[in-house]
């Protein structure tokens, strides 16, 4: 589901640049190949880059049940592992006041929509990644990092600073369809206070 992601982000970008008229330069790459010398940062040069910083685990989630009632039987499996990633949206465009248009227009499509589910975005189906994608639901928030930890970032990315944004993606979802064990539903309870002697 983070390939997914990143892959429905940059198309929801993407269609919105070429809208505005910023045209189709939305990439998902490794900024840090930017000033590697490599033949792969040429293929960041004019364009806004979308790299993952950081996955965490969503700690407030980790205590749901673990079972599901299914046609009258209980299926026991572990729960689901719900991530939150930060992205770092960078501007390597041709000009520096290209750079800033573009992190404002990213900006702006973001405050105007925050929520994507599988019901409210449009995106490539014919992808080989998404056969198996029926629903999502991820929120996306800026994040503000403070100035040692942005020194940080770009330091641990090898590379000047671009003008650049962070978000924060909450809930993403990832669970394998693995049933641990099976059993039938406890629909009443037998005997009389009794048995409890």
């Amino acid at each position: 589901m983070i390939y997914e992601t990143l892959q429905i982000l940059q198309e929801q970008l993407e269609n919105f640049f070429v809208e505005v008229g910023l045209g189709k330069i939305i990439a998902v790459e490794n900024i840090a190949l930017w000033e590697s010398g490599s033949n792969d940062s040429q293929k960041l040069e004019g364009k806004v880059i979308l790299t993952l910083l950081k996955m965490e685990e969503e700690t407030t989630l980790k205590n749901t049940p673990s079972f599901k009632i299914k046609k009258g039987k209980t299926e026991y499996r572990n729960p689901p592992v719900h991530l939150n990633l930060y992205l770092l949206i960078s501007a390597n465009c041709d000009t520096y006041d290209k750079s800033l248009r573009s992190i404002s227009k990213v900006i702006q499509f973001f405050q105007g929509k925050k929520l994507f589910t599988s019901a409210n975005t449009v995106y490539n189906r014919t992808n080989v990644a998404f056969d198996v994608l029926d629903y999502f639901k991820f929120i996306l928030e800026l994040y503000t990092p403070s100035f040692e930890e942005l020194n940080n970032v770009w330091g641990t990315l090898g590379g000047r600073q671009l003008p650049s944004v962070i978000y924060r993606i909450q809930l993403i979802q990832l669970e394998q369809d693995k049933k641990l064990s099976t059993s039938e539903v406890i629909t009443s309870v037998g005997g009389d206070l009794n048995d409890f002697r």
